[in-house]
């Protein structure tokens, strides 16, 4: 929606995305930088990432706060990095799968940063809790909290959906998942947030996070000693602490395998719940069509998880020279799967930048990457995500979005901190 057709209460951020457009078709190609969080903050980023598809769609970065690394910006591109892990990989003592290397004194090995063969076995060890029969056994308790969460929230009143929503349902979720009482979900978003986001509150270095995770090392290594020393059960904790490729972990490794499941269970699935809710407020048309049509909700999830991309990117490192897109990627370079740029391309996708809940092939989409590190817990957050608007469309007429929402302070994830709602009335 351009700025002179926008709702007021999105104007000034539409304005500022049309700058970020002219500031990225000005700037030189080799100077551009687009891992930068405040594009990202600022949802400012797919002007950059438009231009490098149809430019330069594999892009060297000669300079950046991590070092030079290539972006990968095409769908078919995308593709081929990510099925083929024999020459780009993920593994966690190359850099892992983000852009910064990290702290080499703290590094967090997960099963996302390993290649085969020791990626499948670790993969393997919690794959039951996401089979489709223990899914199916799930959505009873989902359907019921999605009820307690929407039938408490106020009528008339302004409030934050991030938390009240979002990040409720999610953090219940993984508390469920992993084992851990439901009174200390809050502490599992906040290790998300602390994980994935620099500057949060309270954490505003390096140090400070740090020390912050090892707290979360500490909770869960003692969960950990007291799933291992009793009969296997069905959470993540238990499986991991009875897994025979994972029992003997470091705590280093336990603490990043803890992180991914953090941000896999809460980060992805709340900012596709507020991004999907975002998206509507910003189309009405397809909100009508919605409403008119409930059965699209599925194919509505499919479209929210596209257009919002919670996952920004995955890295890997070329194992050795190869070309792509014309040009030469050096053994040992850095390689990022620009997912958020991905999902928006024309090539692919036909009118990427629309959010349109009845698309054709809607699932046609890298927001769960793609091969052998696809999201294990995909078919997880759209039952999450359906059955959160199947709630919504039974009690509520409409849900204003205030204002523009507050969004978080990283590249890897496109998230939310807050978005001010208000819902009129129940029906």
């Amino acid at each position: 929606m351009p700025p002179s057709t926008a709702p007021t209460k999105f104007q000034k951020a539409d304005a500022l995305r049309a700058l970020s457009r002219t500031r990225a078709y000005a700037t030189p190609l080799e100077d551009f930088q687009v891992a930068n969080p405040l594009l990202f903050k600022a949802d400012a980023h797919r002007p950059w990432f438009e231009r490098l598809r149809r430019e330069a769609p594999v892009h060297y970065c000669k300079a950046s706060p991590w070092g030079p690394y290539w972006s990968i910006t095409r769908y078919d591109d995308i593709v081929a990095v990510d099925s083929n892990h024999a020459v780009f990989s993920s593994d966690s003592r190359l850099g892992g799968v983000t852009i910064p290397n990290g702290d080499a004194a703290f590094k967090l090995p997960n099963f996302i940063s390993m290649d085969p063969p020791q990626h499948g076995a670790h993969r393997k060890t919690i794959s039951p809790m996401f089979a489709s029969d223990h899914l199916a056994s799930l959505e009873g308790t989902i359907r019921e909290r999605v009820a307690t969460i929407l039938d408490g929230l106020p009528i008339d009143t302004p409030f934050d959906w991030v938390a009240a929503v979002s990040t409720e349902l999610t953090s219940q979720m993984l508390a469920t998942l992993l084992g851990t009482p439901q009174s200390d979900r809050a502490k599992l978003s906040r290790w998300s947030d602390v994980a994935v986001a620099v500057p949060v509150s309270g954490v505003a270095t390096p140090a400070d996070r740090q020390a912050e995770l090892l707290v979360c090392l500490d909770y869960f290594t003692t969960l950990w000693r007291q799933r291992a020393a009793a009969t296997p059960e069905a959470d993540l904790i238990s499986m991991l602490a009875h897994g025979e490729a994972t029992r003997d972990m470091s705590p280093k490794a336990l603490l990043g395998t803890i992180i991914l499941l953090l941000i896999g269970g809460t980060d992805t699935t709340r900012s596709s719940i507020t991004g999907g809710l975002y998206a509507l407020s910003r189309n009405p048309d397809q909100e009508a069509k919605l409403r008119a049509n409930p059965e699209l909700i599925p194919s509505m999830v499919s479209e929210i998880i596209r257009w919002q991309t919670p996952a920004a990117y995955m890295r890997r490192t070329a194992l050795r020279d190869v070309e792509l897109g014309g040009q030469t990627i050096k053994k040992g370079d850095k390689v990022v799967m620009w997912y958020v740029s991905g999902n928006r391309d024309e090539t692919v996708i036909p009118d990427p930048d629309a959010f349109i809940i009845d698309r054709d092939n809607p699932r046609r989409h890298l927001s769960f990457g793609f091969g052998i590190h696809r999201c294990l817990g995909s078919r997880l957050a759209e039952m999450q995500l359906r059955l959160v608007w199947e709630g919504i469309l039974e009690r509520f007429p409409t849900i204003e979005v205030l204002d523009e929402p507050e969004r978080v302070h990283s590249v890897f994830v496109t998230g939310y901190q807050k978005m001010m709602v208000r819902i009129p009335r129940r029906l």
